[in-house]
This record gives structure tokens, C-alpha cells and sequence, in this order.
């Protein structure tokens, strides 16, 4: 029974048509009940009030690796990873994450098979089995997550800033844990490390704490009776809510500027100030007021002013990390080489902002405006997947009263000049905190932080410092934003004309195809516009191929500070570079979205070259292309396959090879020469009528092929560029063997991947359910089991149509050539697991499958990006999810069976796979030895890429020429 219900009223989305209520069982579980008819996905999260901050000295990381060990087994479900493996096979996926305060849980799965999978959820909080062996073999796991992040900028200068805090502070502590804090044996200090796991969830877990979702398409009353049935039995020892009062920060932490050295190239500004948490005040939004207006991007900005200087590549303002006793308002600046050094400039211009902002005192129409921003975000949001909404209601329950959960702080309500002016008086040159990043610092530093080996220094900066880089900074025009144009005033829904299931060919010249699909799904006052520019002269070397990056990331850099308003005003947009071209999309509000293409239109027709933003963009992709040698293994070894399998493709290396040496006049003369031939394949979906729609593409047509002087011309048929894809050789292993990029990184990596076919209903359908029944085995045996890496990952792959399935592994503590071995010794053992499947068990994976196809798009965004990859890949299915259900309702056992043992099984003759191994320092021993081995049968060495591709067959494509279209 329930301690009761309790209908406070909760606060939810205009066209929000779930139904809410809110419980407390009689352990004082409280818990939100979530009934959606329309749902195909069920969803729970518990969040429990103990993080990271309840780690006791000298076992930094035991609440993460608590939260790793409930996974294992329970008392009521004791084989081990069974509740993965339950989830997994009914179409679910499952996770959790520790942050500082609270830890969160969370799992989805398919709607009929709801009640087993909260049945096991439920036991991680009522009889978790932590067992010995378990135990040390997951300090592994977490210890491979560590070494995952260890290289990563992000993880290692967040640490430096908490290493700069009060010692006596829980924010000081290194969180997540590696092999040397959670390894306490008995022997080296007296401490059982599964004695203070039991100890720590025995002490600090408990109901009273706890804030559970559960999401479902059934009934409030029969979701509630299901939540009293599965979790009163969670121990309620009536646990004090965990306090961390007082400051992280006191005198010596302010005032400091920290030089760090970073992994990757580029220059970073973090500017940090202490703050009053915007918590308190969430209903005031002060931070949120601060952020719009130190982060805007608009003419008269600081971003603005910096950009135009060529000292700023990006910034962002707002509230970072918090909790309901500190918090910190963030202020980070990518920088330019020019703007490194003039640091003392750019932290002078940003305190002239604040000073700006002390000025014009708290505007009453900024705060209007962006409170009108806010209120139609949230009753006109888009619905999110259930996994993604649960885990943040949960979160919010923690924090926030009942009728504002489903709220959180999207909405500021009340405008209070006085509190927004409190945290505007906190961001004192007497408060402030500056780290510096860069390569140049290197040599430089005379201090490491301990857990992630970053080097720095640090120096004390005072008010009349900073006071006197005001005074020297440059007198630029900073002034506050404009209204904003782009907030829509028009929301009304236009009713399609006819109901369209799929998306039709509205329209189609020479010069153009035009694909639409007007909403009959969400009822949301928004659109989504995608215009692919198929231009042939894009990609005839790696020259053109920079070029055309260039000139994408351009027409984005000038159209910024006009953009950014549409942006802020919930109406997005994005230009970037493809294999054949570039291509725009849009997605947001509909009211104003035509001026806002219109304006990208007239852009991309007037492009001119600005030496000074030339120069600027170019060293920014020069550094992304350096820095892809700080990817991770993993993400290397995925880049290599692609590059393997992708006729076309280019290497990074070509790229940064030839970017140096272009100039503005290489850009001034290829843009017209890009733009003077292309083709046109749009899409436009949502709250637009057909002869909007149309208006719209014969404006841009109108604009590029027609009129006196047109710049552009159709394309011949010939010119048409597809994507094809590499034919492997049936019984053949190839693999690709490379040392990692970066030789200070332990980790290595191998992609093994297997091809299967070419884009067919039947053989599709037998692929993903492959990949459904081996996800989970293959995860426990090489991951739980062996312990080979964080990351492995069973998935499915698919490149423009053709299929196949991938391993995908990190690991330190074996090379890539071994853990290649460990794969296929787990295929081995599948293949028994395979014959043993009962008939049962089969239908359950194969309707399993069937809820997951049937699966509803949630949103316009979601819908338009499934439709889009069936364009592109020019396979044109739209229809694909009923005929591969149809698919599947005739497949048997015995077909499934025959399929693994052609096309997967060890040794298959038509089986065709493709190794690639990225080592690691740690395994370079591995990668050395295999050049002096006499190559196995059945396989080919590749050693040059390009080579290898140029003789290999490709696969046909399914994309048609330009007036051609198969469907």
C-alpha cells in the first residue's frame, strides 16, 4: 500500500497529453507515475541522493563503483548479468551515471515485457548481490574507464579546478575511481574493498532518499499498483539528506590565473567565478539572464567584438558545475593564435561586458524577451525518448518542488532585478578564477595535478590587475542585443490537406528534387528543411575537398551574428560540408523560418572572401585535423575502417597536407566554380503546406539557375556523384594493423567488422536480429567476464545501404591482435548458444524485434533524419519498418541458424571480415611481431589503404541519376 497520493499540481507542456501523478509509498520512496497511450517504449529511473561527494578518504570512486556493481546480480535474479541480458533481448538499453550528489539509474524497454524488467530493476535497491569475484573484476572495468579519460582535455581540466579547491572540500575529490584507490586488499591497509561496498550501500542507500519514474503506456492505477508491488520492499533506515556546506573556493583559490598545458592544440580562456547557486532563485533565472546576455553572439556582443578583432572562435556563458551550497558562472573562450596573446585584452573587454552590464542595470524587455523564449520552448518542446525524459525528471525531484518537476529551471517566471543584480555583483575581478590553456605553455609549468598528470602553474592576479587590463583593452562598441526578430509569433498548427504517411516527390527539374512530408504526427508548430547541394567540382581532389570545408564553415562564421537570434529563438540552422558538396538544414519554429532561408540563400549566391575570417577559419580546421591524433583508439580504428570501405573517402592527413598551403585566392576562385553546376535534393517536412514548400524550392532555384546572369547550371547525368562502398571477397580475413596516433595513449583498439550484404528486406531482418540475440552475451563474456576494455560494443553497421555487424573494443590490458582472437572465440561459443535457443525463446527475440521496428518516430527532427537517410542513401524505403516486420513475422529458427553459419559462423566460406587493430605504447611489441608473421590463409595484410581499395570490386548504388528516382 501506499502511504498515499498526492495530486499537487504539476506543471506540464501545453500540448503535453501524458498523464501525471505524483506517490509516496510507505518506505517514503517517492515516486511520479507517467501514463502515455501513444508510447511503445516503458521506462523507469531511480535516482538516489548519494554521489560521488559521499566517497569516503581514501576510496575515491567507491559511490561510482557502487553504482557499476548493481548491475552485476540480486538475491532474486542471482546469475549473473541476467538483468542486462533481460533488457537487451526485449529491445532495451539500460545505464546509470554518479554525479557529485545524486546517482542515477535508468533503463528502457519494450512495452509487454515492462513488469519483469521493473521487477529486476527494483532489486538493485532491495537485495543486490556484490559477489567477491565480481568485485575485482569490475575494479577493472572502472579502472579502463578512467584510462579512457585520461587523455581527455575535458576530464583533465575539470579535475585541475577542483584540485585547486579547499583540500577539506568533497569538490576537491578525484571522483570516479581507478585500480590504485578502489584495489584495497587487506593486506595493504587493512580494508575489504567489498566489506565498504556493502558497508557504503548498507549506510547511505536508502528510500527516504530515493526519487523514482516510471513510465507507461498503461493506466495511472495500474502503474501505481505495479510501483507498490515491486518497490516497497526498499529499506527505508530514514537516512539524513547528505549536507556539504560551506565554500570549495576561500581566499587563496580567487584571484588566480592558472597556465595548463592541454592534449589537444588550441587556446582556451576559462573564466570562473564563485557564485550564489541559481537554485535558490530558479524561478528568477538570474544565471540564465547573465548567460543570454555574456553569451550572446549578436552585433555589439563580446563574442561579436572578439570575432571581429580575430581573437575568438567561440564562448560560451553560464552556470557550470553547482549544488544547492556553491556554485560556479563560466565564461569559456576558444581562442586564436592572436588572441593567445593578447589574454590580458580579451579578460579586459569581458570585465568592460560586466561593467556594461552594472550600467544598464537589469533590463525589464531583455528578461520579457527571454521569459517568452522560455515559455514557448517549454509548452512547445519536442517529445524526447522515454529513457532521456525519466532520467531527467528523476534528477529534477531531487531538487526542485513537485509541481515544478517536469519544469525544472526551463521557465524563469518572476522578474526580480534585485537577485539577477546579486549574481551580476559576484562576477568581481575580486572573485574571479582564470585557468589559461595552451600547447605554448609546455616547458613553462612547475606544478602536475595528481590524478590526471596535467601540467601547470599558478600565479596570484589582483582586482588592480585586472582593473588596469580594462583601461588598456581595445575601445570597441559593446552594447546590449537588439530585440530579437526571429521569436515567433505565429504557433497555430495548419492542418495538412491530406493525410501522407510517407514523404512524396512534390516536385522534380533538372535542377532539383523536391521530397515532402507535411506533419500529421506531432501537432507542433515547427518544420525541418534539408537542401543537399550536389556539386561535382566539390570533390575532385583533396584540395577542393578543404575548400569546400572552408567555404561552409564561412557562410556559418558570416552569417553568425543574424543567425544567432533565430537560434536563440528556438529556430536552428546549419551548413556543413558533405562527400559531394555541402548541404543546409533548418529545423525549428516555422513563422519565421523562410526569412531565415532566404537570407542563407542570399549569402551562399554573394559569397565573398574576407581575408581576415579566411585566415581565423583556416587555422581552426588546421587544428581539428591535428587534433585527430588525440581521438580516441577506438575512434581511430573506426575512422580507418570507413576509410577502407568508403570509395571517395579521403585521408585527414591529405587534407592537413594541403591546407597550409591555400589561400584566399584558391577560395575566391573555386567557390563560383563549385557553385556553377549542382543538383538540388530537398526535403521539407512539418507545419508547411505543399505550395509553401514549393515556393520555397523555386525561390532558390529561381535565385541559382534562372534569371539574367544565373550562377549556376544543371548537371549532366554523368556527373552525378554516389556513395559506393568496397565489395569484400567471400572467405576472405582482411586486416589492417596501425600504431595509435598518439604515443602517450595506453589504449588500443580493434574494429572487427563483418560484412553480410547489400540493402534486402529478408537478409536484414536475419542481421538485426543477430545483433539483438549476441549484444548481450557478447558484452558479459568480453567485457563483464574477460574484463578486455570499458568500451565493447556489439552493433550493427550500415554504409549507404550496405549491412553488416561490428566489435567494437578499447582496452589497456590487452593488443588488438588478441582481443581479435577473444571475438572470434566468442563466436565459437555462441554458435552452441544459437542451436540451444528454445522455440520460446526465439518468438520472444523476434517480437522483440517487432516492438522495436514499430517503434514511433517522437519527434519532426527524429521522423525527418529517418526519411533523410533513405534520400541519401537513395534506397528510398520509406515504407522499411512494415516490410521488415512483415519480414520478420515469416522468418524461422532454422533460417537464423542458416544465415550465422554463411555469413558469421568462424570459418563460413561466405563469411567476409575485416580486422582493424589500432595499438596502443602499451602493445606496440604485438604490432611489430605481426609484420615479421608469415600471413595466415584466407587472409590479405592490407598495407596501403588506397591501393588495396582502387582493386577491390565496389558495390552498384542505390542512388539513380538526377532525373531518375526508384521507388
Amino acid at each position: 500500500m501506499a502511504v498515499g497520493r498526492e495530486d499537487v499540481e504539476i506543471l506540464k507542456p501545453r500540448i503535453d497529453k501524458r498523464e501525471y501523478r505524483r506517490i509516496v509509498l510507505r518506505n517514503s520512496l517517492q515516486v511520479l507515475l507517467i501514463s502515455d497511450l501513444d508510447t511503445d517504449k516503458c521506462a523507469a529511473s531511480m535516482n538516489v541522493g548519494v554521489g560521488s561527494f559521499c566517497d569516503p578518504d581514501g576510496i575515491e570512486g567507491l559511490a561510482h563503483f557502487l553504482e557499476h556493481m548493481l548491475f552485476y546480480a540480486s538475491e532474486k535474479y542471482p546469475l549473473e548479468d541476467s538483468y542486462s541480458k533481460y533488457i537487451t533481448e526485449h529491445g532495451g538499453s539500460t545505464n546509470a551515471f554518479t554525479a557529485s550528489e545524486m546517482t542515477n539509474y535508468y533503463f528502457d524497454v519494450n512495452s509487454d515485457c515492462f513488469e519483469e524488467a521493473l521487477d529486476r530493476f527494483a532489486q538493485f535497491f532491495i537485495k543486490p548481490l556484490m559477489s567477491a569475484d565480481a568485485t575485482m573484476r569490475e575494479i577493472k572495468a572502472v579502472d579502463s574507464e578512467n584510462q579512457k579519460n585520461l587523455l581527455s582535455d575535458a576530464w583533465r581540466m575539470n579535475q585541475l579546478q577542483k584540485h585547486l579547491s579547499l583540500e577539506s572540500h568533497p569538490y576537491h575529490k578525484f571522483s570516479t575511481g581507478n585500480w590504485d584507490t578502489l584495489d584495497v586488499r587487506p593486506k595493504a591497509k587493512g580494508v575489504d574493498i567489498r566489506q565498504e561496498l556493502l558497508k557504503f550501500y548498507e549506510d547511505k542507500y536508502s528510500a527516504n532518499l530515493m526519487h523514482l519514474v516510471v513510465y507507461s503506456k498503461e493506466s495511472l492505477d495500474k502503474i501505481q499498483c505495479l510501483v507498490e508491488d515491486k518497490f516497497q520492499e526498499i529499506r527505508n533506515s530514514d537516512r539524513s539528506r547528505f549536507q556539504f556546506p560551506g565554500q570549495p573556493c576561500t581566499s587563496e583559490h580567487l584571484q588566480i590565473l592558472v597556465r595548463a598545458v592541454p592534449i589537444k592544440q588550441g587556446h582556451k580562456l576559462r573564466i570562473v567565478w564563485p557564485i550564489t547557486p541559481s537554485i535558490l532563485h530558479y524561478k528568477e533565472g538570474p544565471c540564465r539572464y547573465l548567460g543570454h546576455l555574456i553569451g550572446h553572439e549578436g552585433e555589439g556582443s563580446l563574442f561579436y567584438v572578439l570575432k571581429k578583432l580575430g581573437w575568438a572562435t567561440g564562448l560560451f556563458a553560464g552556470e557550470g558545475v553547482w549544488t544547492s551550497e556553491f556554485s560556479f558562472f563560466n565564461v569559456v573562450i576558444d581562442l586564436t593564435d592572436a588572441g593567445q596573446d593578447r589574454m590580458q585584452d580579451i579578460v579586459g573587454l569581458l570585465f568592460k561586458y560586466i561593467q556594461l552590464l552594472q550600467q544598464s542595470g537589469v533590463c525589464k524587455w531583455i528578461f520579457d524577451e527571454l521569459s517568452a523564449v522560455c515559455e514557448t520552448g517549454f509548452h512547445y518542446q519536442d517529445k524526447i525518448s522515454p529513457i532521456d525524459y525519466v532520467v531527467n525528471i528523476s534528477s529534477n525531484m531531487q531538487i526542485y518542488p513537485p509541481k515544478d518537476w517536469l519544469v525544472g529551471s526551463l521557465l524563469p517566471l518572476d522578474f526580480n532585478p534585485a537577485i539577477i543584480q546579486k549574481i551580476l555583483n559576484e562576477l568581481s575581478p575580486e572573485n574571479v578564477r582564470i585557468f589559461w590553456e595552451s600547447k605554448k605553455f609546455e616547458g613553462l609549468t612547475d606544478k602536475v595535478e595528481p590524478w590526471y598528470g596535467t601540467a601547470y602553474s599558478i600565479e596570484k592576479v589582483s582586482s588592480s590587475t585586472i582593473q588596469a587590463w580594462m583601461s588598456s583593452a581595445p575601445n570597441e562598441n559593446l552594447h546590449l542585443p537588439a530585440p530579437n526578430v526571429f521569436i515567433p509569433k505565429d504557433l497555430s498548427i495548419k492542418n495538412a490537406q491530406e493525410e501522407v504517411k510517407f514523404p512524396v516527390l512534390l516536385r522534380k527539374s533538372s535542377y532539383s528534387k523536391l521530397w515532402y512530408k507535411p506533419d500529421t504526427v506531432f501537432s507542433t508548430p515547427k518544420a525541418y528543411v534539408k537542401i543537399d547541394f550536389n556539386c561535382p567540382h566539390a570533390g575532385n581532389s583533396p584540395e577542393t575537398e578543404v575548400l569546400a570545408d572552408l567555404f561552409a564553415q564561412l557562410l556559418v562564421d558570416y552569417l553568425n551574428e543574424y543567425a544567432y537570434y533565430a537560434r536563440v529563438a528556438g529556430l536552428l540552422y546549419g551548413i556543413s560540408h558533405t562527400d559531394s558538396g555541402f548541404e543546409v538544414t533548418l529545423v525549428g519554429y516555422n513563422h519565421k523560418l523562410k526569412i531565415l532561408l532566404e537570407t542563407i540563400i542570399d549569402k551562399i549566391v554573394k559569397f565573398e572572401v574576407k581575408p581576415d575570417r579566411f585566415s581565423v577559419i583556416k587555422e581552426m580546421v588546421i587544428k581539428d585535423y591535428q587534433n585527430f591524433k588525440f581521438q580516441q583508439p577506438y575512434q581511430q580504428a573506426m575512422y580507418y575502417c570507413s576509410l577502407i570501405l568508403k570509395d571517395q573517402t579521403r585521408s585527414w592527413v591529405e587534407r592537413l597536407d594541403v591546407l597550409p598551403h591555400l589561400n584566399v585566392e584558391d577560395l575566391t576562385k573555386f567557390a563560383p566554380m563549385m557553385l556553377s553546376q549542382a543538383f538540388l535534393e530537398c526535403y521539407i517536412a512539418g507545419n508547411i503546406e505543399r505550395e509553401e514548400a514549393e515556393t520555397m524550392v523555386q525561390h532558390v532555384e529561381d535565385v541559382f539557375f534562372k534569371g539574367p546572369n544565373p550562377i549556376c547550371r544543371p548537371l549532366f547525368p554523368s556527373q552525378f556523384l554516389t556513395n559506393r562502398v568496397v565489395k569484400l571477397e567471400r572467405g576472405m580475413n582482411y586486416c589492417y594493423s596501425k600504431e595509435g596516433l598518439n604515443p602517450s595513449d595506453e589504449n588500443s583498439a580493434l574494429v572487427h567488422y563483418i560484412q553480410v550484404h547489400q540493402d534486402d528486406f529478408i537478409l536484414n531482418v536475419k542481421l538485426q536480429l543477430f545483433a539483438l540475440v549476441a549484444k548481450q552475451p557478447a558484452f558479459h563474456e568480453l567485457r563483464s567476464v574477460e574484463q578486455l576494455g570499458y568500451i565493447t560494443v556489439l552493433m550493427q553497421r550500415n554504409d549507404s545501404g550496405i549491412c553488416g555487424v561490428q566489435f567494437i573494443i578499447q582496452s589497456t590490458v590487452k593488443g588488438p591482435a588478441h582481443i581479435d582472437s577473444r571475438v572470434e572465440a566468442f563466436l565459437k561459443m555462441f554458435e552452441s548458444k544459437l542451436y540451444e535457443m528454445t522455440n520460446d525463446e526465439f518468438k520472444s527475440n523476434v517480437n522483440a524485434l517487432i516492438d522495436m521496428k514499430l517503434e514511433k518516430h517522437k519527434n519532426l527532427r527524429e521522423e525527418s533524419r529517418f526519411y533523410w537517410r533513405e534520400i541519401t542513401d537513395g534506397t528510398l524505403k520509406f515504407d522499411r519498418r512494415e516490410a521488415e516486420v512483415a519480414a520478420l513475422k515469416k522468418l524461422t529458427q532454422q533460417e537464423l541458424i542458416e544465415f550465422f553459419n554463411e555469413n558469421v559462423k568462424v570459418g563460413a566460406t561466405r563469411k567476409k571480415t575485416l580486422s582493424v587493430q589500432v595499438h596502443g605504447n602499451q602493445h606496440l611489441a604485438e604490432y611489430h611481431s605481426q609484420k615479421s608473421e608469415a600471413v595466415k590463409p584466407n587472409t590479405i595484410q592490407i598495407d596501403d589503404i588506397f591501393s588495396f581499395r582502387r582493386s577491390q570490386p565496389l558495390y552498384g548504388s542505390f542512388r539513380g541519376g538526377i532525373g531518375h528516382v526508384k521507388l
